[in-house]
């Protein structure tokens, strides 16, 4: 009865026939057992040198023998600023080619944001936020409003000259992600270097938190009213000089 469920299981896989492939497995070499195994003494390694010790068989990449290696040689320059931001930038005759195929749209309570850009394929990242140009000024003809990270003096010109607005606002990158997936149940990002607060409580730069801006925005929230009124602070503070 044995040889007969062997003959009926030979066409299928079961455990009972189950092998390695041919030329899979091979014979372990053996070292360091005698001479007579061809393998003995030195192990396959020859008599001296490097490739012969003991744990240095295979030294790193960059290593050159002991000599000064090529990444010493050359002078270091420059840096790598840790605060630099990389702006995605859109220019108002792209804007305005969006608005005449129906791919955006804008109002005073719904501008554009870094969210409308990117879903639109206006811009294809928004890295770490949204910068207005100028560019085209002259084809844009429709009001826009727009709710970038930041804005050159000819594009705010162009739109504030049609009858729209410009509202810089500040992004970190957990508020910019949640901008663009459409998330509101976070508070919202307030700049803390002193660059970036003194960029958005100024009006010239059409930034969210100065006092022309919290007056004329639509949409405005009491956070951002606490803000501009704390980060504003200093700008009436003052300090005791230093005795000569």
């Amino acid at each position: 009865m044995f040889p007969s469920l062997v003959r009926s299981a030979a066409g299928k896989v079961h455990l009972l026939n189950l092998s390695p492939a041919e030329g899979s497995r091979h014979t372990q070499k053996r070292l360091g057992r005698g001479r007579r195994s061809n393998h003995g003494k030195t192990s396959g390694r020859g008599q001296k040198g490097q490739k012969s010790r003991s744990g240095n068989s295979n030294p790193r990449p960059q290593f050159e023998g002991g000599q000064t290696t090529i990444a010493k040689l050359f002078p270091k320059k420059g840096f790598t600023n840790q605060h630099e931001k990389v702006y995605a930038p859109v220019n108002l005759d792209r804007i305005q080619h969006w608005i005449d195929t129906g791919r955006l749209a804008s109002s005073p309570t719904q501008p554009i944001t870094a969210r409308e850009l990117l879903l639109s394929g206006c811009v294809h990242n928004v890295h770490d936020g949204i910068k207005l140009l100028g560019d085209g000024a002259e084809h844009l003809k429709t009001p826009i409003h727009i709710t970038p990270s930041r804005a050159s003096k000819s594009a705010i010109r162009a739109v504030e000259k049609l009858g729209g607005s410009v509202f810089c606002r500040y992004y970190n990158p957990l508020a910019l992600r949640d901008c663009v997936k459409g998330r509101t149940d976070r508070l919202d990002a307030a700049p803390t270097r002193r660059t970036d607060i003194e960029w958005y409580t100024n009006w010239k730069n059409r930034g969210y938190l100065s006092e022309n801006a919290i007056a004329n925005m639509p949409l405005v929230t009491e956070r951002w009213k606490a803000l501009s009124g704390q980060l504003q602070a200093f700008r009436g503070q003052e300090f005791d000089k230093p005795r000569k």
